[in-house]
């Protein structure tokens, strides 16, 4: 089975989207869905220094817009399941038909504009933690105030709050934690501190016409996979006040037999969470256009692999 996923915020790095527009009918598509949103997708992915991008209201329709883009230029693939980190979740929902790409980017141009607004009330950020138990790190982050926003599995936490309980955290880490790394993000995602963007994003939900998925759709709210459109939409609007549980996602790759796991542009942070959690699991990264044909010789290796089971 192949699985494509999404990265969410934090992955982009300036210039990223360059050699992505030189491939045949990207740069009109790029350019079309700037209009679409209002914002200059290729001036941000090609020019914009590391701060501008930083800035979540950016950030967040450049990911997706990014992974829809790199996705298209692997060609007609048909994953068996897909999955997306945080924001990745939007460009996942394109991927399963459940979202046309345009519908994907207007919602995730709204959904950024909104988070940063919530983001924009108290000064809050985020910071990886390395190592240590799960449970210990769990209760030491509550303890501090912090929320356990991205559990993502592999000796990973990312814990989320105001500045001064990530200060706290950094001079009183959890037992057998390594490291606390800040995260380059612009608030505390998925806590309550963006309570009040959920309000926004139900409203731009309404006039949404969700399709229901054509592959396995796997959720970032429990790693189940889940069957229609409509709870997918409903996924993704309260996503963005709870905490992400891509360690249940990976659990759920581990249960539907996923054997090849490629993740879109800009790739590498949800392969390397793969190669440490899923051993045995074929990665691969789409970081530029230099690895699809890479890319496309590990799906086509899935894909005989996959029709010789059947026929056996």
């Amino acid at each position: 089975m192949l699985v494509l996923v999404a990265p969410g915020q934090g992955a982009q790095t300036p210039g990223f989207l360059t050699p992505w527009l030189d491939l045949p009918g990207a740069a009109d598509r790029v350019a079309a869905w700037s209009d679409a949103i209002g914002l200059d997708l290729a001036h941000y992915g090609t020019q914009a220094d590391a701060d501008a991008i930083r800035d979540t209201a950016v950030a967040q329709p450049l990911l997706v817009a990014a992974g829809l883009l790199s996705a298209a230029a692997l060609g007609d693939i048909a994953p068996d399941a897909v999955a997306g980190h945080s924001v990745g979740e939007i460009t996942a929902a394109a991927f399963a038909g459940v979202l046309d790409d345009t519908a994907a980017l207007q919602l995730v141009r709204k959904r950024g504009l909104a988070m940063a607004e919530a983001a924009a009330v108290t000064k809050t950020g985020m910071s990886a933690l390395l190592g240590g138990d799960p449970e210990v790190t769990t209760a030491h982050l509550e303890k501090l105030g912090l929320t356990p926003a991205n559990v993502n599995g592999a000796g990973q936490i990312v814990a989320a709050g105001t500045l001064e309980e990530l200060a706290a955290l950094e001079a009183d880490k959890p037992e057998g934690v390594r490291r606390v790394v800040p995260l380059t993000v612009a608030g505390a995602f998925h806590t309550r501190h963006m309570a009040p963007a959920v309000a926004t994003l139900e409203e731009a939900a309404r006039a949404l016409t969700p399709a229901d998925p054509t592959v396995a759709y796997v959720s970032n709210k429990d790693g189940r996979t889940v069957a229609t459109g409509a709870e997918v939409v409903s996924r993704l609007v309260g996503q963005v006040a709870n905490p992400v549980r891509w360690d249940l996602c990976m659990e759920t790759f581990k249960e539907l037999g996923v054997t090849a796991l490629v993740e879109v542009c800009p790739g590498g942070t949800l392969t390397g969470l793969a190669k440490r959690a899923l051993p045995g699991v074929q990665t691969l990264a789409l970081k530029t256009p230099d690895d699809l044909d890479a890319a496309r010789a590990l799906i086509a290796e899935h894909t005989s692999a996959a029709a010789d089971t059947q026929t056996a």
